[in-house]
């Protein structure tokens, strides 16, 4: 699975999570540009991408991202460890 696979992925898991269809996420998307992204959906969304990737984060990896590209960052090292 390539980056822009992945970014069209979390963008679909945003959706869902933020409840909103119509929701565009990029890579420079951050917390602060998504009505309702708080600590709570936040940690919705880490649950869905874990679980739709298959893959487990670090409390350090999560704590270190800073928008959207980055969680792909993590996300690909993850995907690419298995």
């Amino acid at each position: 699975m390539d980056r822009e696979q992945m970014l069209e992925q979390i963008q679909e898991l945003c959706r869902e999570v933020f409840e909103d269809d119509e929701l565009e996420i990029t890579e420079s998307t951050t917390a602060a540009d998504v009505e309702n992204w708080d600590s709570l959906t936040h940690l919705s969304l880490i649950h869905e991408i874990e679980t739709t990737f298959r893959v487990k984060f670090t409390m350090g990896e999560i704590q270190g991202v800073n928008d959207v590209g980055e969680l792909v960052d993590v996300l690909a090292k993850r995907v690419n460890e298995r």
